[in-house]
This record gives C-alpha cells, sequence and structure tokens, in this order.
C-alpha cells in the first residue's frame, strides 16, 4: 500500500523523541552522545554544524551507520546515544527512525539547527 511522505514524517516523529538544546548537551555530556548533522554539505558550510558533529548527509546515512557496511564510520556504534538534527526536523525525524530500524536503542531528534544556534548551542565553522 502506499504512503505519503506526510504519513512517514508521523511515524517517524512518533517514534524518535525530541529533545531541546539543554536536554542535548546533558546527553553529549553524560552519555558521550554522537551528534550527527545530516544536512546536505552546502548547508553545513553556509551556517556551520554543532560543536563535536558528525556530518553524515541523509542519504548515506544507513550506510555509515551500519557495522556490516564497507563505509561504516567507527563513529557509530548501537550501545552510544545518538542525537540527529538537520535544517528544520524533518530529515532528522526520519534519519531517526532509520537509526532506530537498524538496531540504535537510544535516538533523539534536535530538530531544527537553527534552534539549536538561536539558543546558544556551540557552533563550529565547516
Amino acid at each position: 500500500m502506499p504512503t505519503s511522505v506526510k504519513d512517514m514524517l508521523a511515524a517517524a516523529n512518533a517514534s524518535v523523541s525530541k529533545i531541546d538544546r539543554d536536554e542535548a548537551m546533558a546527553l553529549i555530556k553524560d552519555k558521550n552522545a554522537l551528534v550527527v548533522d545530516v544536512r546536505d554539505l552546502p548547508e553545513l558550510q553556509a551556517s556551520g554544524k554543532v560543536a563535536g558533529a558528525v556530518h553524515v548527509s541523509r542519504g548515506m546515512l544507513e550506510f555509515r551507520a551500519d557495522p556490516d557496511s564497507p563505509y561504516h564510520n567507527p563513529a557509530f556504534n548501537r550501545d552510544r546515544p545518538v542525537i540527529v538534527y538537520c535544517a528544520s526536523g524533518g530529515r532528522s525525524a526520519l534519519a531517526g527512525k532509520a537509526l532506530q530500524d537498524l538496531g540504535y536503542q537510544t535516538v533523539r531528534n534536535l530538530g531544527a539547527f537553527k534552534d539549536w544556534a538561536e539558543k546558544g548551542g556551540p557552533v563550529e565553522k565547516v
């Protein structure tokens, strides 16, 4: 049965908990969470990224996160909490759901990068 992006986003948002800047900072500090920016490279170049975040464009996420993939990034570990974000929260919701489907237990959606930056979250230029 066909589905729509709207349906996919609703399912992802129902599955992946959203967090704010303070919750993310605590998860990073206390649990060594991996922060993943799933935006495209030109977006990072224009605005920077969350300090310490790993950039993996949305289209490559499953390949980087799957330990059986030849493209696996060793920063991804199913036992490590993961925080995903993008420009507005849609791609990060879908990314979070994909990570859950790959067996990641603790996945959170930070949502929009601009919210992080506007609320004083540390940013680094790319």
